[in-house]
């Protein structure tokens, strides 16, 4: 019940209150705004040691010291920034705290939203804490996107996420699914988007990192995960950058050849465009668990597995939790703005250009087409084989009223069939491929 759920006061207040946790919190980029709640909650002197922003630069640098790219807010200034502020707990006051105690280090690096210049909101947040007195200690390290308006409502949701953080990694460190889902404990639905955790150390480097990031789908804490072909979750902002993807959607319960075929077939098309440098292209594989209307019955260990198998053969994977073909468009266009390819079958295109795909939506399916069908974005169709024959677009047999509409976009080349792909020629083995 939400009701159940402790205030961010209450948790900074519990977590005040034990004499044994004791740390230091550091922010760049959006306030003090994680301190302030502990502050204001009361009892702080008993659980930080020290707060701190550095927010110029070269102040920055002289601290943690600089990196070779020269990037602020990132994976590796947070891990500095951490590995500084708890091995400066440790040598400073280890030998003068109550015995028995815990000691941690909070860190992040935000870039929010400024006076002068609206853009991507994001940071790093992380903790380093000991489970146990005298413990080696654990790491969490969450990515977040900011999408709150104002810059105000932003750092007022990342005080509420650190707390969450701090307060779930001491109280929930044995119960990693609970851990997660309480990040979001009383900010709104839509604040804020975690698209990536990570759990290491002696005691959570145990955890699954990429069944907690299928975890991160299932609970609504973001709307998709990406993995990268060597399975690791990315961050899509870094993977995508200047990168023309060709996707392909499908529950892939098993890979098929005739899925690989198809994005094979469809490639080389794509890679002809003036507008696709080839060496840019990126081939992803979209999940949806929009299909399971239960949520709680979904089964992340089945979801990892098909992962794995689509890693394996050079595909980037993107779960999420989309259930109509332009919310998949609309994620990435907030993440490249090059050429975006949609490989899909005569079965496929079906169910895209049925009418009750689109029920709810204001424009219907016009809506939803124009959505999809961007300046930038086409659409391959290749033939399906149903009762043992191909079927091309020509044969489908589309309703009569979409039947303009289809030609429409057939003429503005934003459908083009791959009609030499024969899918009962392809074998039931999975061949190996890898994206060039």
């Amino acid at each position: 019940m939400e009701n159940d759920i402790p205030s961010t006061m209450e948790k900074a207040l519990a977590v005040n209150l034990d004499p044994l946790i004791y740390g230091t919190i550091v922010e760049i980029g959006a306030g003090q705004e994680v301190a302030r709640w502990f502050f204001q909650a009361g009892a702080a002197a008993g659980t930080i040691a020290k707060t701190m922003s550095a927010y110029d630069m070269k102040f920055s640098d002289e601290i943690y010291g600089a990196s070779a790219d020269r990037r602020y807010v990132s994976r590796g200034r947070l891990e500095r920034m951490l590995d500084k502020e708890f091995g400066l707990i440790i040598s400073r006051v280890k030998e003068t705290r109550p015995e028995g105690s815990t000691f941690f280090a909070f860190a992040n690096t935000v870039t929010a939203q400024s006076f002068s210049t609206r853009g991507e909101c994001h940071g790093w947040m992380g903790v380093r804490l000991q489970l146990t007195p005298n413990a080696e200690p654990d790491d969490i390290i969450i990515h977040v996107r900011m999408l709150d308006d104002t810059n105000l409502e932003q750092q007022d949701a990342l005080g509420i996420l650190g707390v969450n953080l701090i307060h779930s990694a001491f109280f929930f460190a044995d119960a990693p699914e609970q851990l997660m889902r309480s990040l979001l404990d009383n900010l709104k639905w839509g604040r804020v988007e975690i698209d990536l955790v990570e759990f290491r150390g002696p005691t959570l480097g145990g955890v699954d990192n990429s069944l907690m990031a299928l975890e991160l789908v299932k609970a609504s804490l973001t709307p998709a995960v990406l993995f990268s072909p060597n399975g690791n979750v990315a961050i899509p902002a870094e993977a995508l950058y200047k990168k023309s993807v060709l996707g392909v959607r499908g529950d892939f319960d098993p890979v098929t050849n005739v899925d690989i075929e198809m994005v094979n077939h469809a490639k080389t098309r794509f890679a002809s465009q003036s507008d696709v440098d080839p060496n840019s292209i990126l081939c992803l594989a979209e999940i949806t668990m929009a299909a399971t209307e239960d949520k709680e019955s979904i089964n992340t260990a089945d979801y990892l597995s098909r992962v794995k198998v689509l890693s394996d053969l050079g595909f980037h994977v993107l779960i999420s939790e989309f259930f109509r073909y332009f919310r998949v468009r609309q994620y990435l266009v907030n993440h490249t703005a090059h050429p975006f390819g949609i490989v899909t079958s005569t079965i496929g295109f079906a169910k895209i250009m049925n009418e009750e795909f689109y029920e709810g939506l204001d424009g219907g399916m016009l809506e939803g087409l124009g959505k999809l069908f961007t300046d930038n974005a086409t659409m391959y169709v290749c033939p399906s084989s149903q009762d043992g024959k191909t079927v091309t677009l020509d044969q489908m047999q589309t309703a009569k009223p979409l039947v303009p509409l289809v030609d429409f976009l057939r003429g503005r080349g934003k459908i083009i069939t791959i009609d030499d792909f024969d899918p009962t020629a392809c074998s039931d083995d999975i061949t190996a491929f890898v994206a060039e």
